[in-house]
């Protein structure tokens, strides 16, 4: 099992007013994630392989963007549980330093659920055997 030291992973959050902010992960909390602007944009074309768009939520009342169809079933879930107040694709980009190698990695969606943030990504089971997938889950 990969181990992280809070303070050795920096999160990123891009928002509408400025240039993306960077600070520990020790220091990160909902509401300086809330109000962040998804980190990747999100392309839309003819012929794609995957299947994404965006998905109205009663729960944010607005839109939130998916990249494949397994996202917006987990987006469904995440909008019929009472419990989760808020949710955000992309919410922000993750990076550590592991065996002198940086690593980046951007969580699918950031719930808040029972007033507690929680990191949501979104793998089909059959790639979670896979080396290089199970390995950026853990850190």
């Amino acid at each position: 099992m990969v181990r992280c030291s809070s303070t050795t992973v920096a999160v990123q959050v891009r928002s509408c007013e400025a240039e993306p902010v960077s600070f520990p992960w020790a220091e990160v909390t909902f509401d300086r994630l809330s109000g962040s602007l998804p980190w990747r944009t999100f392309r839309w074309y003819y012929g794609q392989k995957h299947y994404s768009g965006e998905y109205w939520s009663a729960t944010v009342g607005d839109g939130i963007v998916y990249e494949s169809l397994l996202e917006l079933s987990q987006l469904r879930i995440a909008d019929y549980d009472r419990a989760v107040s808020d949710i955000a694709a992309q919410p922000f980009s993750m990076r550590t330093v592991i065996n002198k190698r940086l690593y980046r990695h951007v969580p699918d969606f950031l719930l808040l659920k029972d007033s507690r943030p929680t990191v949501v990504d979104v793998k089909p089971r059959k790639k979670l055997s896979n080396p290089k997938v199970a390995f950026t889950l853990e850190w």
